[in-house]
């Protein structure tokens, strides 16, 4: 992949906002993806307003990464160690992919390779599910980025030919039953009848009686599925797959602890098309909303509009304006009067991650100056993105993590250069951004 080799691990990084959307209250930031963050969740519905600390609020740890891979599917021993950092465990991986597959017409017009999320998959589990003992560690960030591979005497399982749906399966560690589409408290009306077989309900946890797609094992498919591995092989994962999805070139896959997976429901997805004449999906979003205990997260994975010409900005706005409008998750709660979100700023908490495709309003020569000069302040004053939010366009009352490392954006392939130190051509050289 690309990327310098100091510091590799950054270059997965291109935008990660978040929000907090409770009487208007602005939560803490997801910052990095090699800086997870603590998250307050409810354990009932009545502390969702105040989110007071109290015995009945839980700390969550919330890992979150993205990366554009470029179109180049993972090499066999890709090490994923230092990225997910999984010396120091989270509660909840959220990572977002772009362009896992080459953006050709074939990918985009007639159906998607899932190959290379199948690969993913293998490596996030690999690395995830190691044998060895992991101590817990407090929040801290490393100034390690090393990706070199170590020897090892395993080596990753790559489901070729499968379906991301088949491949979905041999990482979760429930494998004999689905993920509840609603696993609300459900308290039954008295009995009219008080004869000698009438009782009292009791309140009891209770999954609806119906399957909903988005919270199966998975709804994508293809040709030519090989059989999964049988069902109580993988008790031994630490860490359960409970979503994986691709759009195209979009992939998303969120894994959570396995003692927490009981607490995980409403899980749905919703994805919006913004590529090639305005509904393709080269280009748009794979958002998945789910509830842990009584707090409602949804995490926004997106590739917007790219390009560098002046009001190109403007395009990726309107993509993020589409999607906020146009996002609609099912209902599947059948809980009289639950107030399970069906829209992105519905939701308790929520995280937008992914290629957002901002640039430097620079030339290559001003930016490239000042990333000689280290000036990462003069820089970020130029970022499309700071402009925009700061001047109320797009992502107004969102924040977003300190960016303390140079621009991602663009190296050449398998080397330490931007793109731009290489590419003689002016009409096809990049600008340096985030």
């Amino acid at each position: 992949m690309t990327g310098r080799n100091d510091e590799i691990k950054k270059s997965f990084i291109h935008k990660i906002l978040s929000m907090r959307m409770n009487g208007g209250d602005e939560g803490k930031v997801m910052k990095n993806s090699y800086d997870p963050t603590e998250i307050q969740v409810a354990s009932r519905i009545g502390l969702l307003d105040s989110m007071a600390i109290s015995h009945d609020v839980q700390s969550l740890r919330v890992f979150t990464a993205t990366w554009n891979v470029g179109g180049k599917s993972p090499s066999s021993d890709l090490d994923l160690d230092n990225l997910l950092q999984v010396h120091c465990q989270s509660d909840i991986y959220i990572l977002g992919f772009q362009e896992i597959v080459p953006l050709n017409a074939g990918n985009v017009l007639v159906i998607e390779d899932n190959g290379s999320a199948a690969k993913w998959l293998s490596l996030i589990s690999q690395s995830l599910n190691k044998s060895a003992k992991i101590d817990y560690c407090p929040l801290k960030r490393t100034n390690t980025y090393s990706f070199e591979r170590k020897s090892s005497g395993s080596s990753s399982v790559f489901l070729q030919r499968t379906s991301l749906k088949s491949a979905s399966r041999a990482f979760r560690s429930e494998s004999r039953r689905r993920l509840k589409s609603c696993n609300c408290t459900i308290i039954e009306p008295e009995r009219k009848s008080y004869g000698r077989d009438s009782c009292f309900a009791c309140q009891k946890s209770k999954s609806n009686g119906f399957d909903d797609p988005s919270s199966s094992e998975e709804d994508d498919t293809i040709a030519d599925v090989r059989a999964a591995p049988p069902p109580g092989k993988n008790q031994h994962l630490r860490y359960s797959l409970i979503k994986s999805k691709q759009m195209v070139g979009i992939f998303v896959t969120i894994w959570v602890k396995k003692e927490l997976v009981p607490y995980i429901g409403h899980l749905r997805t919703s994805c919006i098309s913004r590529g090639i004449l305005g509904y393709l999906g080269n280009k748009g979003c794979i958002s998945v909303s789910m509830t842990f205990k009584q707090t409602s997260f949804c995490f926004v994975s997106s590739h917007l509009a790219s390009g560098e010409k002046e009001g190109d900005e403007l395009r990726r706005n309107s993509d993020v304006i589409e999607i906020l409008k146009s996002t609609q998750f099912p209902k599947i709660c059948r809980t009289p009067n639950a107030k399970v979100p069906d829209k992105i700023l519905d939701h308790d908490r929520v995280i937008w991650l992914g290629d957002l495709n901002y640039r430097i309003a620079l030339s290559y020569y001003e930016a490239k100056r000042l990333l000689e000069q280290n000036d990462w302040d003069a820089l970020l004053n130029k970022d499309q993105l700071k402009i925009e939010r700061e001047a109320g366009r797009v992502f107004e009352g969102w924040k977003e993590g300190k960016i303390f490392f140079p621009p991602t954006y663009k190296y050449s392939y398998n080397s330490d250069l931007y793109a731009g130190d290489t590419i003689k051509s002016k009409s096809k050289r990049r600008t340096p951004a985030w």
